[in-house]
This record gives structure tokens, C-alpha cells and sequence, in this order.
């Protein structure tokens, strides 16, 4: 008798745990389970406070019994925290921006951080737009590396930015490598390989970055060697085709040209296919030097001369800067990141 009972008692707790099971499962629930009180259950779950060894263990044991879910919304509503960071670039389909992208997804995530991703395209209402969605979920930070400035929304007083490149204003810490150094480098090896009459291919005049420099340390080696320095500014938001009529453009304005120093290794790429309809073998005739040595574009161009930027470094500094920013600190822009040339079989 006295062991039907206690099997009935049994069965009865069993019954109660199931009826737990079956709904939602609460905070009081796995206090209850655990032993402990509400508050305990809470301090375990948001890691505040000493608690023994045995107690965090009979919390997680309750919570995994019931297949407690914490509520999530809730806890970042407490901790003021989505941990959710947007990030904010022209377009991954440029492989420079595709594997910055990927190199930032894949630290912020080691990091506990979920990512929101928008392209821009250089629209300067498309990255409004995306700026007003990322700030309606709230999110931590933003890494931007997108062309235009001036949107208002990034003047918001406490959204942690960092930009890659790009100058924003005073508060924003910009992460570059040496634009300058690529440029002069780039600049230099055509001038001593012989080349007479080099011209450079940039982003558009107006642009506020850091990769202006390139332009400018172009046109002051050239200078310095009593050479004319001419340089192609290009749009970012015009179509392929419209790119290939300024590169013939070159060709046609410059029959004499033997060195071209690119904006990027696409524009490099696209002038390689050029050259032979002006009889121009490369690099008898013409010597091409490239810039961002992508992972996916040195796969792709193995014999492409370029001067490669240090793309994972630029993510991790930039996420670093985020971190700091988002925990309230003032970071500054850090120093630029030097930059190396890979001399292939284009220059």
C-alpha cells in the first residue's frame, strides 16, 4: 500500500512536468524545478552577481528538463542590447567588398553578434532607406563603407558607427589602409619599369575618403619625375558599359600610353580585355597595375599585378572600434594599414 502511494506521488510530479512540457515553460518554472527563487533564475540567465558552481548547474539542469527558452526580447529590452549589427556597403558583388563583408559576418558572429546586411549601390535614398530600417530594429552599431554623406541619421547622437574609409564626420573613427603608400608604390614600379606616359583611374572628384590619397600620391610622383599626371575620375553608381566607353576613351586620348595604375582590380581587369583591340600587349606594350589582391580576384587574375590591401585586418580593427564604441568609449581613427605589392605578370 505504502508503495502504491508513493508510486501515485510519483506519477502525480511526473503528470505536473509534463503539463509543464506542454506549454510554454515560465522563469517561476525553473525556479520552482531548480529550488531556488525567480530572482536567482534571473541573475543565472543574464550572468550578474556571485552564484555558486551548484547553483548555475540546477538552473541550466531545470531549464534544459523543461526546454525553458529565456525570452530574448525582453532580456536585450533589460540590457538595452539587440546584439544585432548593420552593415552598410556599396555592393558585394565587387570582390574587395565581398570579402570585407564576409570577413566582418563571420567575426562579428564569433562574437554573439546577428548581422543585417544592406547594399546601397551608391544611392544615397537606397542607403537612407536602409539606415531607417536598421535603426527600426534597433540594432548595436553600424559598419559603414558606403560612398555618399551627410544623411542625418548618422548624426544620431548614440549610434555607434565606425566607417571603412570613408570620412563621415568628427565622432565616426574611419579604418583605411595606407591609401597614400598603394598609390605611391603603384606609381613608382610603372616609372621604373620604363613606363613614359602613365594614367590613373580613380572614384569621382568629390568623393570625402581616404582612397583619394591614392590619387594624390600618384600625381605627386609624377610631378616629382617631371611627368604630367592625368587621371579618369569615375562615378561608382555607372553601368559596365559605360565604364568600358572612358577606358577606350584612354586608348583613344592617349595612343602613346605604356602604364595605367587602377582604382581596382575589376577596372584593371576590364582594361586588360581592352588593350588588344589598340594592339597593345601587355606588358610589352602596356603595363597595368591593380589595386584591393582579393582572395577571390588573386584566384581569379594570379598574374595580375596589384597593390593588396589588408582585407581581414580592416575587419577586425573595424569590429574592435565597434566593440569599444558600443560599450560607450570615444575611439579615435586608427592609423593606416600598410598595404603590399604583388608584382605579377601585367607590370
Amino acid at each position: 500500500m505504502g508503495y502504491a502511494k508513493i508510486r501515485i506521488r510519483n506519477l502525480a510530479k511526473m503528470g505536473e512536468k509534463s503539463m509543464v512540457n506542454s506549454k510554454h515553460a515560465k522563469l517561476e518554472d525553473v525556479a520552482q524545478l531548480a529550488g531556488v527563487s525567480k530572482t536567482t533564475v534571473s541573475r543565472v540567465l543574464n550572468k550578474r552577481g556571485y552564484l555558486s558552481q551548484a547553483t548555475i548547474d540546477k538552473v541550466y539542469a531545470a531549464m534544459k528538463e523543461l526546454n525553458y527558452q529565456p525570452n530574448t526580447i525582453a532580456r536585450q529590452l533589460f540590457k538595452q542590447k539587440t546584439n544585432m549589427v548593420g552593415l552598410i556597403f556599396p555592393t558585394v558583388n565587387n570582390p574587395f567588398f565581398g570579402q570585407l563583408v564576409a570577413k566582418l559576418e563571420n567575426i562579428l558572429y564569433e562574437r554573439g553578434y546577428k548581422v543585417l546586411i544592406g547594399n546601397s549601390q551608391n544611392d544615397p535614398q537606397k542607403e537612407e532607406d536602409y539606415l531607417n530600417q536598421l535603426l527600426a530594429h534597433q540594432v548595436d552599431g553600424l559598419i559603414v563603407g558606403a560612398h555618399n554623406r551627410g544623411l542625418k541619421e548618422y548624426q544620431h547622437a548614440n549610434l555607434p558607427v565606425v566607417s571603412i574609409d570613408r570620412i563621415m564626420n568628427d565622432d565616426i573613427p574611419v579604418v583605411s589602409s595606407d591609401n597614400y603608400q598603394g598609390g605611391k608604390i603603384a606609381t613608382e614600379a610603372l616609372i621604373a619599369a620604363g613606363c613614359q606616359t602613365i594614367i590613373h583611374t580613380d572614384g569621382p572628384e568629390n568623393l570625402e575618403s581616404n582612397t583619394s590619397k591614392r590619387q594624390q600620391a600618384y600625381e605627386e610622383v609624377m610631378r616629382q619625375h617631371e611627368r604630367i599626371p592625368v587621371t579618369y575620375n569615375l562615378d561608382f553608381n555607372i553601368s559596365t558599359a559605360e565604364k568600358i566607353k572612358i577606358f577606350r576613351k584612354i586608348f583613344e586620348d592617349y595612343p602613346q600610353v605604356d602604364g595605367i595604375v587602377t582604382s581596382n582590380d575589376t577596372d584593371a581587369a576590364t582594361i586588360l580585355s581592352l588593350a588588344p583591340l589598340y594592339n597593345k600587349k601587355v606588358p610589352h606594350d602596356l603595363k597595368i597595375i591593380g589595386y584591393d589582391g582579393a582572395d577571390m580576384t588573386r584566384l581569379m587574375l594570379p598574374h595580375l599585378s596589384t597593390i593588396q590591401q589588408p582585407i581581414d585586418k580592416i575587419a577586425e580593427v573595424a569590429v574592435n572600434l565597434l566593440e569599444e564604441k558600443i560599450s560607450g568609449k570615444k575611439p579615435s581613427s586608427p592609423p593606416p594599414l600598410e598595404v603590399k605589392f604583388i608584382k605579377g605578370l601585367t607590370s
